[in-house]
Formats: C-alpha cells, sequence, structure tokens
C-alpha cells in the first residue's frame, strides 16, 4: 500500500512526544508498505534529519512555512473561527504544494498526524485517517486553570476552539486514532467511541536497564521548553522538593532536555542541575536512582514514562499521567496526589532500596507487555488495510 504520511514537523530528532510517534511509526510502517512523507516545516532541519527518514521513505518532501505564512494562517485563524493551532500550521501556498503531491503521487491512503495537518486534506475524497495523538482542547483548558487573567483568557478561548474543531474534523476522516482512552473520551463527539486506541511503544532494546553510579537520586526529563513540563519542574523543585529535604537534605535532582525555559533554567542550584539538550537521553536516566514525572497538566501518554520504566527505574507520576499509562499503582508504579505524597514516595523509595527494585522490575515488565512500537503500528496497519478494502 502507498501511503502518504502528512506531518506538522520533520520527525527527527525525536526529542518531542509527535516526533517520536512519526519517527516510529514510519519505521514500522515502511516494512509493508510504501511511504511518502510530507512533513510542514518553519525552522532550520537538522543536518542528519533527512538521512535518518530515508530509509523508510519512498520520497520526502519539506514544505516549508515562512515567517509571513504562519502570520497569515494566524490571522486566518483568527477570523474563522479556527484554533491558532491550526492557523499556525496552515498557508495556502502549502496546501498547494500538498494537493500537487497528492495527485503526482496517487497514495492509497493519507496518514495525518494531529489536528494540525488535518485542515489539508479533511475535504478530499480519499481514504484518510486522523491521529489525533492527544487531546489539545483539554491542555489548553488545564494550562487556563494555573494562568494568570491574560493567558487564562486566551487559553480558553483556545481550548473552545480547539474542542470545536476535534468534533468537526471527525466525520471527515475514515478512521481516527489516539494515544489513550481517557484522551478519546473528552472528544465531544457522540460517535466518540469510534476512535481507535493506538498507544505509543517504547524500544526495549534502546532503553535497556544500565548499569551505572547514580549521580543523582531523582531525574525528570523532557522538552523542558514546553508548559506542561516547565509546570512538573517547578513543581518538583518549589512544592516537593522542600519536602524531600527535610529527611535527607542532600538529595539531587537532574532536569534533563532540550531548550529549557527561563523558568526551568531558573531552578539551578547547587543540588539542581538542569542540563539541557542531552545527545543520549539514556545517561540521565541511568545517573539516578529515581524517576518522577509529576504531571499537573497536558494530555496523554508520557514516553518519558515509558523509557525511565523500560530501563529500569522505579518511576512515580501524577494521577493524570497513569490515567493514560495505565500502571497499577502501588506495585507497577507510585502516584502521587499531593506534594506530601510525592515526598512520601520519595523518601521511601530512597530509605528502602528493596521496595524500589521490585517497583522498578515490576514497571519494566508492565511496559515490556503493554507498550511495543511493533505491536501497536500494526493496529495502525490493518485499520488502513481495512479502509483500502472498503
Amino acid at each position: 500500500m502507498k501511503i502518504l504520511i502528512l506531518i506538522s514537523r520533520v520527525p527527527y530528532p525525536t526529542e518531542k512526544g509527535d516526533k517520536l510517534r512519526a519517527f516510529n511509526h514510519l519505521r514500522f510502517l515502511s516494512q509493508n508498505n510504501e511511504l511518502i512523507l510530507c512533513a510542514l516545516n518553519n525552522t532550520r532541519i537538522h543536518p542528519d534529519a533527512l538521512q535518518k527518514l530515508q530509509p523508510y521513505c519512498s520520497q520526502i518532501h519539506v514544505v516549508r512555512l515562512r515567517w509571513w505564512e504562519v502570520i497569515t494562517g494566524l490571522i486566518w485563524a483568527f477570523f474563522t473561527g479556527k484554533p491558532m493551532q491550526v492557523g499556525y500550521f496552515y498557508s495556502f501556498f502549502a496546501r498547494q504544494k500538498v494537493q500537487k503531491l497528492i495527485n503526482e503521487a496517487a497514495p492509497d491512503h493519507i496518514f495525518c498526524q494531529l489536528l494540525r495537518t488535518a485542515e489539508y486534506v479533511r475535504k478530499l475524497k480519499k481514504p484518510k485517517t486522523l491521529d489525533y495523538q492527544d487531546i489539545f482542547s483539554a491542555g489548553y483548558k488545564r494550562m487556563a486553570e494555573q494562568s494568570n487573567f491574560l493567558m487564562k483568557f486566551f487559553f480558553m478561548v483556545e481550548s473552545k476552539r480547539l474542542a470545536r474543531y476535534e468534533k468537526s474534523v471527525f466525520d471527515d476522516f475514515n478512521n481516527k486514532t489516539i494515544i489513550s482512552v481517557p484522551d478519546r473520551d473528552l472528544i465531544q463527539h457522540p460517535d466518540k467511541d469510534e476512535i481507535v486506541v493506538i498507544p505509543n511503544g517504547v524500544d526495549f532494546e534502546y532503553f535497556s536497564p544500565a548499569h551505572q553510579i547514580n549521580e543523582v537520586d531523582i531525574v525528570f526529563t523532557g522538552n523542558m521548553h514546553y508548559p506542561p513540563n516547565v509546570d512538573a519542574a517547578c513543581f518538583l523543585v518549589k512544592e516537593i522538593l522542600p519536602l524531600v529535604r527535610e529527611s535527607h537534605p542532600y538529595v539531587k535532582v537532574l532536569l534533563a532536555g532540550a531548550n529549557p525555559h527561563p523558568r526551568v533554567l531558573s531552578l539551578r542550584s547547587d543540588s539542581v542541575s538542569v542540563s539541557g539538550w542531552v545527545d543520549d537521553i539514556r545517561k540521565s536516566y541511568a545517573s539516578s536512582r529515581i524517576f518522577i514525572a509529576p504531571m499537573q497538566i497536558g494530555t496523554g501518554l508520557q514516553n518519558k514514562l515509558l523509557e525511565a520504566m523500560s530501563m529500569g527505574l522505579p518511576c512515580i507520576t501524577s494521577h493524570l499521567a497513569n490515567s493514560a499509562l495505565g500502571a497499577t499503582e502501588g506495585t507497577e508504579i507510585l502516584v502521587g496526589y499531593s506534594p506530601a505524597e510525592y515526598a512520601a514516595h520519595i523518601t521511601r523509595l530512597i530509605n528502602d532500596p528493596v521496595f524500589a527494585g521490585t517497583i522498578a522490575a515490576q514497571g519494566r515488565q508492565f511496559v515490556l507487555r503493554t507498550y511495543d512500537w511493533n505491536k501497536t503500528t500494526l493496529m495502525l496497519h490493518q485499520l488502513m488495510l481495512h479502509t483500502k478494502k472498503e
């Protein structure tokens, strides 16, 4: 089957969740299909990107979004009631290029990742699949609840626009996919149960347990410019860490990930390190005794948890994040509902190495059973094959 993959960013390097998901879909779908990649782009492409993607694609097309096209798209979205998330990535000139590519390539199926790309093909009479991935409307609503008045207004308006758009594009696509059941349940469409849940996976061989001297006690990873990660980092250092220090005054924390926001950089101290971009994130996991992802906002499955659990770290997270992950609380993962509970979990893991080892081992077995890229992408492949036969 010839599949055109339309995405909003060049999926390399894989430092963001959508890029990681797209890259692994390319890897596994390419085993049985011809893939044509069409990636929107408004930033400088990584020098190794095309080389890394070529083994999986018969064609790679990068459609540039120039700065004035981004501005025009945002203005278009403002006056048409579309979400800014859609307007930022939409351009009339880019649409012409995408349409020309579709006409020339004549794909059997079109796969769109995220709402950002839906506008380009939603009215085309071709078999197509939309991967919602996460529910942006819920993420913006949570950000609004924790913002000042001005940003609260913007986030609430964007949340409502996104909710309407999530509902309106539903009927334009043959198939709809999403990462988790909790996200699917937030779609405001009467037929939302038709959305197929296709989780992310983890590369178990790459993210395998490593024997290394622990340089820090706690690690948190992710794109450190992404608002939910910025919020979680601040929550960890300002709310949880002081409580841990009451019994463990010398505990050390590592915040590892690309593009640290000024708020994250301001958290640096003698006991809190901010690494910035890391060439091999496995070293950050392996350097720590405990992984924590105290997510208070945001939606979707946290890839950082899959990676840390696969590497054999005992993990602590929020109910919000675990509702998408689905690990058993208390045996495969620890869940905090308040700063005091997070601190208690950290303290117990530090004080009881046997308990920490049990949580780590059972957490790793959980991800081995549940989050296999090969299995999850096979679900997507079967879904598109079924559409072709209709």
